[in-house]
């Protein structure tokens, strides 16, 4: 049996290309959503963005027939817009909220189809709490939920006998000649994919490993310092693996706060920006969501507006400074000289920008659609890298398993030029350590 999937607006801002993700069924889109997509389309945000692309694509499906009526769209699915002047709303619904006149076009809906299943999509927890309410059927928007299982971590611990470690330590490498006898298959990893080889028997024999698609090799970068800045744990060695890579094009870093993913990340972008002239420019960019106001109507011109937003990056960038003593590395000389640029990241969406190395800070708050027109645009020689904390996110319509950060990690984990790892151990001050604990 057909279905009816009623849009809320949140849906089509996190993925204007939602429509098409319903298969050959009817999908429906209340005129309140449109209202509200309108009202957001002047927005210098990534919210405007995404309304007016929201926009952009109804009007190409508005050219092949009449929504009224319903167009048929290329996967065999009808597309509406709903409109119904005199609709009523049920008892307890105040026709003041938007969400509560799309609640009641839905209801609506499902009174005039009694034969067909409606189904409300919103990825607002709230709204589809009132369809419970009033026993009308509501999900996320899943056709990009990731499960549980499908959260890339980048690592793993592989317990091996200790002449393999050794072997691994004499050749740098292990083949799969070498493995042939003990449990690890290279089925099993994905390239770019961090191991720590453990010793079975009791002497505690480790070494750390990176699967490179053939073999287990050594890692490459774990004496370096970019910028100063060490390795402190395992972790962060994987990290800089990924991000000293020129031939690594995408990493995502996560990690919660004092993982040290924002420095490391701006530490080997200095490096390889400075110290090598692999790249031209370090750019860094953050989403403004959290900001909760249009850069627009903040006073000051627009590095003060963004400067509350943009300070996590000052203080990492202070803090590589007073390691370094080369004046290169000062940074207003960095400003002066156009080596590095801190945006938010609506002004550089869109452009396609060659030849630099890229940190996209806070990528837990990006959408799916967002990321993809970010990733998608990058420019020849340019190095894309998403930090960010998917349990700390701002955006109330993306979740643990509903991220851009998440998915992008997931979408590249069998790519041989993208690499992702997953920080977990704090290196904060004692004090922080101690209150991350208690409190």
């Amino acid at each position: 049996m057909k279905k009816i999937f009623v849009l809320d607006t949140n849906v089509l801002l996190n993925n204007p290309y939602a429509i098409y993700t319903f298969e050959d069924n009817e999908v429906i889109i209340p005129l309140a959503v449109l209202e509200e997509i309108d009202s957001l389309k002047t927005k210098n945000s990534d919210l405007g963005f995404n309304a007016r692309e929201t926009s952009r694509i109804l009007e190409e499906v508005r050219t092949q027939g009449n929504l009224h009526d319903g167009v048929k769209l290329e996967n065999g699915g009808i597309i509406k817009i709903f409109i119904n002047g005199k609709l009523r709303l049920p008892e307890g619904l105040s026709s003041s909220k938007m969400d509560n006149r799309i609640v009641s076009t839905a209801l609506h809906i499902k009174d005039e189809n009694p034969a067909k299943e409606v189904i409300m999509i919103s990825d607002d927890i709230n709204l589809r709490l009132i369809c419970d309410a009033y026993e009308l059927k509501a999900e996320e928007h899943n056709s990009t939920r990731l499960k549980e299982e499908d959260i890339y971590s980048g690592f793993k611990e592989q317990f091996l006998p200790a002449e393999l470690i050794d072997l691994f330590y004499q050749n740098d490498h292990l083949t799969a000649a070498d493995l042939a006898d003990s449990k690890l298959d290279f089925e099993q990893l994905y390239v770019n994919e961090f191991l720590q080889l453990t010793a079975s028997d009791q002497n505690k024999k480790t070494a750390l490993a990176r699967y490179d698609g053939k073999e287990l090799v050594k890692l490459r970068y774990n004496e370096q310092q970019p910028a100063k800045i060490r390795a402190l744990n395992r972790e962060q060695q994987f990290a800089f693996e990924l991000l000293l890579d020129d031939e690594i094009k995408l990493v995502t870093i996560s990690g919660q706060a004092g993982t040290g993913k924002t420095l490391i990340a701006l530490a080997a972008g200095l490096n390889k920006v400075v110290d090598q002239g692999n790249y031209s420019k370090l750019l860094v960019a953050r989403p403004i969501i959290p900001m909760g106001k249009e850069l627009g109507f903040l006073p000051g011109d627009l590095e003060e507006k963004m400067a509350p937003w943009m300070q996590p990056i000052f203080d990492n960038l202070d803090f590589i400074v007073h390691r370094n003593k080369d004046s290169r590395f000062a940074y207003q000389n960095l400003l002066n000289s156009e080596l590095i640029q801190i945006e938010a990241l609506t002004y550089i969406r869109g452009r396609s920008i060659p030849d630099q190395f890229i940190v996209i800070d806070e990528a837990q708050n990006l959408s799916l659609h967002e990321v993809k027109t970010i990733v998608t645009r990058a420019g020849e020689g340019t190095k894309l890298i998403f930090t960010g904390d998917p349990n700390q996110i701002d955006n109330p319509y993306l979740n643990l398993h509903k991220n851009g950060l998440n998915y992008l990690a997931h979408k590249f984990h069998e790519q041989k030029i993208a690499g992702h790892i997953t920080l977990k151990e704090g290196e904060r001050s004692e004090l922080a350590e101690v209150a991350s604990q208690l409190l």
